[in-house]
């Protein structure tokens, strides 16, 4: 289907990547608690500067090419043919500056908040970004599984040191279900290694010729660990209390680009490898992906905490992503990916603004809190915009998203495009719930009354994310162009059989 052309370019992939993670060890090294604002300055030094390669990135794709871009190819362990290999199409470009925008938010979020283990706090989100960017530009198949898997790491650390009361709970919770979800997968990878005589090439396994057995087996071992990571329904208990108990800035990571991982290893493992095998299950993952729209939603209507009503709508969000999927349209599938960058940005914000309020009350319940507008007006202002955001407001990114998938939906079956409008009115009900019951009203307790408005930091923070969300939702040209012909590419490859009775001779 794709093939490697030759780049003229930098190594701006292997920047991207080990930027951030250099940083962060040095961070480790030399930070201390006593010196808890130079680390606090060398932190946003580092992600500033880890997110520089990626915009050449942007400048100079093309988006009328074929195949993958900005090269980068070396041997690894040449005893069995491990490269290090990477590479960017359409389907993977945006996730790399979106990783290394998002860290920036991150580290400025917890500038006055986090106060003491600062250099662990700081340098674990600079590793955790370089690795997500390795897992989103791997060609190679043991050097994708190991990004994949050592993103586990600093998320481990993350929720386990600096979350809420149960945060060891949550921490193996989280491992435990990502980590063995991941075991088939390395199982399917050593497969392919053998079955495709000593390759771990990516591209070389999407034209390897596979009986239908072999590929039901293959996307399935994918399936387990790719769903888990969505989180699809019913393996994503996991993330509410991920979620709850992680700092603001695990939360933030987690929704914005964790879960984007798994739905990421579709694209590039599950339908390319296993077509006729995906397009044999794909009314099973329409049908987990129909009840996380609905079913999800519902159960995002009866939280009372803040922090899992908005993880509920991430399951819900990231439901529409892979029903776009595996409805192999070239409009559902690049509102898929749309949803994607949409969903890093919003449900970001989303966790900022409950972070913002937490810091203030300590209380992430719901009833806790009523009138915050009196005194948190320009507060107030961003979360009503971001509330609306996720609900899909027309001119907002998360209506792009959600609205192709819909017309891609209408065009591949009338139902299965009505069922899925209807996380339109969910996402208004919980959305419009919480501002109201949050917000609006007189004010509500003492603790309401003694809030302090936006300070010049968390302002900006909100402001770029405003501007990144409302951008996004009027022009989303730049994104769509850009995945149009990878898209194109990818669905070609999917029609045609791999079965080897079936092959043309």
């Amino acid at each position: 289907m794709m093939q490697f052309t030759i780049s003229q370019f930098p190594p701006y992939l292997s920047l991207a990547i080990w930027v951030p993670i250099l940083f962060g060890v040095l961070i480790l090294a030399v930070g201390r608690d006593e010196k808890a604002g130079f680390t606090r300055v060398l932190s946003l030094v580092g992600a500033i500067v880890s997110f520089l390669p990626t915009i050449p990135l942007m400048m100079n794709f093309d988006n009328a090419a074929h195949g993958m871009q900005f090269v980068e190819s070396a041997p690894w362990i040449g005893r069995f043919n491990i490269m290090y290999a990477l590479a960017v199409d359409g389907l993977s470009l945006w996730f790399v500056p979106l990783t290394a925008f998002i860290t920036i938010i991150v580290v400025i979020s917890a500038w006055e908040v986090i106060e003491k283990r600062v250099a662990q706090y700081m340098g674990s989100f600079l590793i955790l970004s370089g690795l997500m960017v390795g897992v989103f530009c791997a060609m190679d198949g043991l050097l994708f599984y190991f990004f994949f898997e050592a993103t586990l790491i600093p998320m481990f650390i993350i929720i386990g040191v600096f979350g809420g009361a149960n945060r060891v709970y949550a921490s193996f919770k989280f491992f435990l279900y990502t980590f063995f979800g991941s075991l088939l997968t390395l199982v399917a990878i050593v497969y392919l290694y053998n079955k495709s005589g000593g390759s771990f090439s990516i591209l070389e396994w999407h034209q390897l010729p596979l009986t239908m057995r072999e590929q039901v087996l293959i996307f399935c071992a994918f399936l387990m660990a790719f769903a888990v990571k969505v989180p699809m329904w019913p393996v994503h208990t996991w993330l509410p209390d991920a979620h709850v108990e992680a700092p603001t800035g695990g939360s933030v990571v987690l929704a914005a680009i964790m879960l984007k991982l798994g739905a990421y290893g579709f694209l590039r493992f599950s339908l390319p490898i296993a077509p006729d095998a995906s397009l044999y299950l794909a009314p099973f993952i329409i049908t987990l992906s129909l009840i996380a729209v609905i079913y999800i939603g519902l159960v995002a209507l009866v939280q009372t905490d803040m922090k899992k009503l908005v993880a509920y709508s991430s399951i819900a969000h990231m439901g529409f992503v892979t029903l776009g999927f595996f409805m192999f349209g070239d409009m559902a599938v690049q509102g898929g990916i749309v949803q994607m960058i949409s969903h890093g940005f919003i449900s970001g914000a989303m966790f900022l603004c409950i972070g913002v309020l937490y810091d203030r009350v300590h209380s992430r319940e719901i009833a806790a809190y009523g009138g915050v507008i009196n005194r948190m007006p320009k507060f107030a202002a961003f979360f009503v915009f971001f509330s609306m955001a996720n609900a899909g407001l027309p001119a907002t990114s998360g209506f792009v998203g959600e609205f192709m998938v819909i017309l891609g939906a209408v065009k591949f079956n009338f139902w299965i495009g009505m069922l899925a409008a209807t996380a339109l009115i969910l996402g208004a009900a919980y959305s419009l719930w919480m501002v109201k019951r949050v917000v609006f009203g007189a004010i509500a307790n003492k603790n309401v009354d003694a809030l302090t408005d936006l300070n010049r930091r968390e302002f900006f923070m909100f402001a770029v994310l405003a501007i990144a969300v409302l951008a996004m939702g009027l022009y989303p040209a730049p994104f769509t162009d850009t995945m149009q012909t990878s898209v194109a590419d990818l669905l070609s490859h999917v029609n045609v059989s791999k079965l080897p009775a079936l092959l043309p001779q």
